[in-house]
């Protein structure tokens, strides 16, 4: 089993809302998910990425592959703890 660690869309229309979900990579974008370890508001004024970065650490770790999009993400958050 391929896992990977990729957004999952939920909210409402023209009002999107993304968590950061732990999956096996054959299963749908919006089904079921081992874990969730963040979330993503785009349309958030303040603090629109929250991530488990320890939670995430665990899961690569063990062998998941993050998507492009939740890579940035996670790029983006050690920064801002490093700051």
């Amino acid at each position: 089993m391929a896992v990977v660690i990729r957004l999952r869309k939920e909210g409402k229309k023209n009002r999107p809302y993304f968590r950061v979900v732990v999956t096996d990579k054959l299963s749908p974008r919006d089904g079921r998910f081992l874990e969730m370890v963040g979330t993503y508001d785009p349309m958030g004024k303040h603090e629109g990425m929250k991530l488990k970065l320890d939670r995430i650490d665990h899961w690569i770790g063990k062998g998941a592959k993050a998507s492009e999009t939740v890579a940035g993400f996670i790029r983006k958050a050690r920064r801002a703890t490093k700051a």
